[in-house]
């Protein structure tokens, strides 16, 4: 690992040095390619530099140690020391492996999040409409664009199922263990006896396909204009801008029908069924790869239960990490950090252990 390391660092010396190049700086996509590459690495870089400074204390503490001429109070304080730095240097050093695990190629991509309401009728619909408005809150937090592709509203309001589009650094990185089934109990507002009910809503958090991703032959598409629909199906549009296309081969369907414009509403068609047909692509590849590490890069099935909003002890639970928290309303206005920032760190060293014993297989 560390000679890995060491030949990173000298790749991140000699970026730095081709920053100053005067063909470089003449060559405005040489310029955005050498930044990006060096932005890369840069935190890896900083880390291991950090790791080294710890590794020279320890040195230099052992030192005291070893010299007999020192006093009794400055051996003791330089033990003291050694002890702490060596619980700095264990953290750095698994702080290292995670950053130098093999980059997942869809992390630095946009989203398509997918939310179904599920098991629970009208009350899966109403909570549909509380992760919408969660996910909306968290991209405001984090500076994401956030823009709705295509709704379905239940007759009560709620939402059958909403698409939106996520912009922004870093989005999937953050979501992508976001996918599965999201599982609510509360007292609906309908039920009279205050029994409370459990209900469920999907979540699908899929890397946005581009055209260089996904190319669609037009032959392989049905293309249907409609007319939109409100809630409870009534045609709220007459001049049929709605859009459906159907991906013939693989049968997927795309609509929408939330813009006026019939191109519109195409053009966000294509981009869902483009990122639907490359995670559709992607989950086969990953079994073929390892049938254990299922759908979207190893975040497990998306029939897994992966989260529980209690509302009556206002708790949420991930049943993946056992993180309980309860702040409940702060989270349904977009405070995930915290379960995001364990989720992924958990899913980090799983990748490692999986690596780990690969490696001594």
């Amino acid at each position: 690992m560390f000679r890995e390391l060491e030949n990173v660092e000298e790749k991140f010396r000699h970026l730095t040095l081709s920053l100053s190049d005067p063909a470089v700086l003449s060559n405005p996509q040489k310029l955005r390619e050498i930044s990006k590459e060096r932005f890369e690495i840069e935190p890896l870089v900083r880390k291991y530099g950090d790791y080294k400074k710890i590794q020279q204390q320890i040195r230099d503490s052992e030192g005291i140690l070893a010299d007999d001429g020192a006093d009794a109070e400055l051996r003791a304080l330089a033990e003291s020391e050694i002890q702490e730095l060596r619980a700095k240097e264990a953290r750095l050093a698994g702080e290292l492996k995670i950053l130098m695990l093999p980059k997942d190629p869809f992390d630095e991509k946009n989203v398509i999040l997918e939310i179904r309401a599920g098991a629970g009728g009208d009350e899966s619909s109403l909570f549909a409409q509380d992760l919408f408005r969660m996910y909306s809150r968290l991209a405001e937090k984090r500076g994401w664009q956030f823009e709705v592709m295509s709704t379905s509203i239940s007759p009560i309001g709620g939402f059958k199922e909403v698409v939106v589009n996520i912009r922004g650094k870093k989005v999937y990185s953050s979501l992508k263990y976001e996918s599965g089934v999201h599982r609510v109990q509360r007292v609906p507002k309908t039920e009279a006896s205050g029994r409370i009910h459990t209900s469920t809503v999907t979540v699908a958090v899929l890397p946005e396909a581009d055209e260089v991703d996904i190319k669609l032959d037009p032959k392989e598409l049905k293309i249907e204009a409609f007319g939109a629909s409100g809630p409870g199906g009534q045609n709220v549009n007459r001049n049929y801008t709605a859009i459906r296309i159907t991906h013939v081969p693989s049968g997927m369907v795309a609509s929408c029908q939330d813009e006026k414009s019939q191109h519109r509403n195409k053009e966000k068609a294509l981009r869902i069924l483009r990122s639907r047909l490359m995670d559709i692509a992607q989950s086969e590849q990953d079994e073929a790869i390892a049938k254990h590490r299922r759908s979207q890069v190893g975040t497990g099935e998306r029939s897994e239960k992966i989260r529980t909003y209690n509302f009556p002890q206002s708790r949420v639970t991930d049943h993946r990490i056992n993180l309980t928290s309860h702040n409940l309303q702060g989270i349904l206005d977009g405070d995930l950090n915290e379960f995001i920032e364990n989720v992924v760190l958990h899913f980090q060293k799983q990748e490692l252990e999986e690596l780990s014993s690969s490696a001594t297989a």
